[in-house]
Formats: structure tokens, sequence, C-alpha cells
């Protein structure tokens, strides 16, 4: 077989291998027989909410399998096209099933990244916190790029898009931000991307354009809903509230509706602002805590199961998960997975996707990368 027509089957062949091996296949399976049988049982919608989870569970499980087997299927017979139309001299059929496979490829792809989004609250919507770090105006600044990438990604997706507390730096950029995507799947794809992210560039506030490198955090947690029971004792909490601040307009407010919660026990901090009303914000604000507390617990299951994957606990600024250097040359690098791209005014732009399906599928595989940085 040509080496395109092979390349595209080893694609196929390596994502065909992860689905199977994040449904746990086997298992998944019997699961689903499990599940079809319980349909089947007329008593099942005496409880209509475990009724809805039975279904829930089993249509991804049906989906995420239906379309394995299809690739499956669909592969099988393109090579076998592929090989009588080289065996007969064929060229044009043969370029018709490299074409075919090509295709497959991005579809087996797709299907990966999807079957990756299998956790309790993947499907959920989701909280992007930014923090500036240490650097003053070059840090503020690289936070605020941080914020417009993470606004942009989510609207390639099609989410909706909600500043839910902001605070704007001295000079330049932004101290800290909460967004909160809204849309299928918006914790899943973006859950990866808690961590350190390290800007290197010519300083756009230096009179003498020097190189500078500024950090910023990033922490992705989950808005949590009714199927999740967080308990919040009222007692260990401190709320404060203060007058918001914003980018100015419609966001100066002169009366103290920002609402600010510490949860005394964690030392958890949350804040709200973007209502007019307190008890509005102090609602979002009681959200948020609740995310961040189950985003706490996640983290130490995934610190028990995999105790050398240090970015799933706590993050710090010695946790760098990615390097975006603008000068003296153009290179975006992934510290955990090697992913790299040569376009960082494209990634800076949103397009983030093949950071996330590496980091996705790496959680899966269990085979950690860690590249060195790149200066």
């Amino acid at each position: 077989m040509r080496a395109e027509a092979q390349a595209y089957v080893d694609k196929i062949n390596a994502a065909l291998a992860l689905l199977r091996r994040s449904l746990d296949w086997d298992r998944a399976l019997r699961r689903l027989d499990e599940l079809n049988a319980r349909v089947e049982d007329p008593t099942l919608w005496n409880d209509a909410k475990k009724a809805q989870d039975v279904m829930r569970e089993r249509r991804r499980l049906d989906e995420s399998i239906s379309a394995t087997r299809a690739i499956e299927s669909e592969l099988s017979d393109t090579v076998e096209l592929i090989e009588m139309a080289e065996a007969e001299g064929d060229e044009e059929m043969a370029v018709d099933g490299t074409a075919s496979l090509r295709q497959l490829a991005e579809r087996s792809e797709g299907d990966k990244v999807k079957a990756l989004l299998s956790g309790e609250a993947d499907a959920n919507d989701t909280y992007v916190e930014i923090n500036a770090g240490a650097g003053g105006t070059e840090s503020n600044d690289w936070a605020e790029m941080l914020q417009r990438m993470y606004s942009r990604w989510a609207e390639r997706h099609g989410y909706k898009v909600e500043l839910v507390d902001y605070h704007a730096g001295e000079q330049a950029g932004i101290k800290s931000a909460t967004l909160l995507f809204k849309g299928e799947n918006a914790y899943g794809y973006a859950k990866t991307e808690s961590g350190v992210h390290r800007l290197v560039r010519i300083s756009p506030f230096d009179s003498n354009a020097r190189r500078q490198t500024s950090f910023a955090s990033v922490w992705v947690y989950p808005v949590i809903d009714d199927n999740i029971d967080i308990e919040i004792n009222e007692s260990e909490l401190r709320i404060d509230t203060y007058r918001a601040s914003g980018a100015g307009g419609q966001h100066i407010n002169t009366t103290d509706s920002a609402v600010r919660i510490t949860h005394l026990p964690t030392g958890i901090v949350v804040q709200c602002q973007n209502q007019r009303s307190q008890h509005k914000n102090r609602a979002e604000a009681f959200n948020q805590l609740r995310a961040r507390l189950y985003e706490r617990e996640l983290a130490e299951r995934e610190a028990v199961a995999d105790a050398q994957n240090a970015t799933k606990t706590d993050i710090g600024w010695g946790h760098q998960i990615r390097s975006y250097v603008l000068q003296p040359y153009q290179l975006v690098k992934d510290l955990r997975t090697g992913v790299t791209s040569t376009a960082p005014s494209d990634v800076l732009d949103g397009d983030l996707d093949s950071f996330m399906a590496a980091a996705l599928a790496q959680r899966v595989t269990g085979e950690a990368v860690m590249v060195e940085d790149v200066d």
C-alpha cells in the first residue's frame, strides 16, 4: 500500500485503539447489554430521574460503541478496495480510496476526542479563571491576552461567554478575570488548560525593546448541576461585600454589590461583581464555590490515581504547561504532550483544539511526555 494511504491507516488504528481503551471496551459492551435490559423493564419509569440517567448513559455508550464499529468496518472495506485497485492497476480507484481514508482519519480523530469526554462533569458548563503572575504590567497584559484567547476559543465552539468577575490592571491588562462558558462539553474540552502559561516576547512597554518573560495561571472548574451534591456549611464561610470595579461605563457601580466568599477550611476564595444586584452576585459566587470545591475533589481523586501528574493537584508557578514564544522566533509548545505550533497568532486567536485533544488523550494513556521548555 502506498505511503500516504498507510499513514492514514496508522492514524485511524491509533485512534481506534484509544477509543477502545477510553471506553474499556469489554466492560462497555457488558454495561450496554445491562442498560438495554433495564430499558425493557416497564418499572424503570417509576422513578423518572433514575430512568433519565439510565437513558442518558445508554445513549452515550451506544453512540460511542456504534461510532467505533462503524470506523472499523469502513477502514476494513476501504483498505480492501485500495489493495484490489493496486493489484488491478486502477490508479483512479486507488486515489479515491486514499481520499476516503483521509476523511475517515479526520472523523476518527473527532470521535476519539468525543470519547475522551467521559468524566462525571465533562458535559457541563465551565468557569475559566485567569490570574496574572508577578511582573506588573507585563503579566497583566499577558493575562488579558489569555482572556481573549479563551473567549475566542469558546466562540469558535459556539459557546456563550459571560464575564463573571474582572479586576483591571493599574496601567494595562487585567489582574484577574473569571469567564463562564456555557455549552455542551465546555468543561470536558477546557479542563486540561489548568496550569501556568508562559509568554516570551519583546516587551511593548519597554522603551529599550528588551525581551521579557511573563506568567499567568489558568484554573478551569465545572459548573455544578443538580446531579452533583456538594455540601457547604455556611458557618465555615466568610462573606464580604465591596464596591464593584470594572472596565468602566456600565460596569461602574456606586453600591457594595460585589460579593467575595472565603471557604475557611480550604482557603478557597471566589468573587462575583457582574450583576448590579448583591443577591444575584451572592448566588453566582455560591455557584462558583460549589464548582471549586467539586474541582478540588476531582483533583484529589486524580492525584490518588496518578500521583505523578502534578498539574492535577496544586497549581503553582512551578507547574508550567505551555510556553508561547513570540520573539526571537514563533513557537507555542505544550510542555506535557510535546504538541507545538509555529503560528502563535492563530493559537492566541483561539486555535487550541490540537493542544486540548493531546492532553485529553494523555489522561487516558497515562503516558506523561513533559518536554523541555523553550527559551
